[in-house]
């Protein structure tokens, strides 16, 4: 008997919907930071320099039409004794340390004044964090997501989105995994049960579609 398509076969299954774009977007850059960027930290992956000029691309675009724009970053204190087990899970941690350069914001994309930026512990940028409330409070209804990783925090955050009450959109050429056979598997597990995934060129479109003013 001959296989169906993957994705045929979600469908079938009742996967793959569509929540779609609200009217009013915020664009989220999840931890972008130089720990991803920089060769000599044990994060980086030059596949990432790609995913930066797309998040640029987005970026401006969203603070063309005066769209909110949320940056986050990962930051523990000395010893790493707000990282819990995640810290103990997961060594490459320590680089977000206090006191190291590779938590901070690359040169070449830095949050602008009326930007937000929330500093987290964990994979979520809404776990232990004032984001939702944030958001919701301004009237943001759909939430276009970009940054690293696509497997880690960008999916831990598109999830809580979804479960925020929120439309989740991940962009495709502005997120970034370490290898493109795991890029590729979260962005269609993603798009089948808990986000729509969009081009670059699509997202931008619709920001400058969505001209409501919420900054």
């Amino acid at each position: 008997m001959e296989r169906r398509p993957v994705s045929e076969d979600y469908r079938q299954a009742g996967f793959s919907g569509s929540v779609g774009f609200g009217v009013r977007p915020a664009v989220v850059v999840v931890d972008l930071v130089r720990a991803y960027l920089d060769p000599e930290s044990p994060l980086f992956s030059p596949r990432y320099e790609s995913v930066l000029r797309a998040v640029s691309t987005l970026v401006a675009a969203a603070h063309a039409s005066s769209h909110p724009v949320v940056f986050t970053g990962v930051a523990y204190a000395k010893g790493g004794f707000d990282g819990g087990y995640f810290w103990r899970k997961v060594p490459s941690l320590h680089v977000f340390e206090d006191g190291s350069t590779l938590r901070e914001f690359d040169a070449r994309l830095q949050p602008e004044q009326g930007d937000l930026t929330i500093m987290k512990q964990y994979a979520s940028a809404f776990f232990g964090t004032s984001l939702a409330s944030t958001l919701h409070a301004v009237g943001v209804d759909t939430l276009l997501i970009a940054g690293v990783s696509t497997s880690g925090c960008v999916r831990a955050t598109a999830v809580d989105a979804l479960q925020f009450g929120f439309r989740p959109t991940i962009v495709r050429e502005a997120v970034g995994d370490r290898t493109e056979s795991i890029q590729q598997a979260n962005l269609f597990d993603l798009e089948a049960k808990y986000a729509d995934v969009c081009s670059l060129d699509d997202a931008c479109a619709y920001l400058g579609r969505a001209d409501i003013d919420l900054r």
